[in-house]
């Protein structure tokens, strides 16, 4: 799975790898998330563009979003099939610029975030589909959603899914409409093992609003130690107010 991630190269970096002629005053971002607006590539055989897209893909035939499921991820084992993405992965395949993104680990009762980046270094490019929902007033909305693959062994100890990522050989396949479906879905794998290295990082990423190169700095032995004593001073906070809360309703009632 991928729910948030991170984007800290140069813009000129960036636009010299994926082959875009726009040239955009992109700040580095440590905590995109979904419904956010990310930056995606697309471009078939022709010039390439970098567009701004909703995190949250919705399908053009969705009639009204509310209520529908928030859809960051498309699993690359039935993104041809799921009537939701069909149509857009056989003609809106796209890229999405990242450095790494975050996971989760259940540990005693409360999750560690880690960061996960590519051991060699350097950008990345995530594969993703995207749509363009018209809305019933005749408004546009260009939404995207990542491609998910299964995790390989050393990556699934943090989550069982990975955002599948394209090598740069292989980008005009994935971006142009007109390549072969099943040559572009062949793209669509889990990283070699070893290709990702990872470390533990502040809860601090879990709020949204926080941003800034804190949250990808790795922690040592005592930082973490100090961080879960935090995180679970909070939860038990948390838990005390909820049993208060829920004693405080009751009181008075007979039955």
């Amino acid at each position: 799975m991928c729910g948030r991630y991170v984007i800290v190269s140069p813009p000129e970096a960036l636009r010299r790898l994926f082959g875009y002629g726009e040239q955009p005053n992109m700040p580095p971002r440590y905590n995109i998330a979904p419904t956010q607006p990310v930056p995606v590539v697309t471009g078939g055989a022709g010039a390439r563009h970098l567009r701004l897209m909703r995190w949250g893909f919705l399908p053009a035939w969705l009639k009204d979003p509310r209520g529908f499921p928030l859809l960051i991820n498309a699993r690359a084992e039935t993104v041809a099939e799921k009537a939701a993405f069909r149509n857009a992965v056989r003609r809106r395949r796209c890229l999405l610029p990242a450095d790494g993104y975050y996971e989760w680990q259940a540990q005693g009762g409360r999750k560690q975030p880690f960061y996960i980046y590519p051991r060699d270094g350097g950008p990345l490019a995530f594969a993703g589909v995207a749509e363009t929902w018209c809305g019933p007033d005749g408004e546009e909305v260009d939404t995207v959603a990542i491609v998910t693959a299964q995790a390989p062994p050393d990556l699934a100890v943090l989550h069982h899914r990975v955002p599948v990522t394209v090598a740069a050989a292989d980008f005009a396949c994935w971006l142009d409409p007109a390549a072969d479906l099943r040559a572009a879905l062949a793209l669509a794998v889990p990283p070699r093992e070893g290709a990702f290295a990872w470390h533990p990082v502040s809860v601090a990423v879990n709020r949204v609003s926080n941003d800034d190169p804190r949250l990808i700095a790795a922690l040592s032995d005592a930082e973490l130690a100090e961080d879960t004593r935090r995180a679970d001073t909070g939860l038990t906070r948390a838990r005390t107010a909820r049993a208060t809360t829920k004693a405080d309703e009751t009181q008075g009632v007979l039955f």
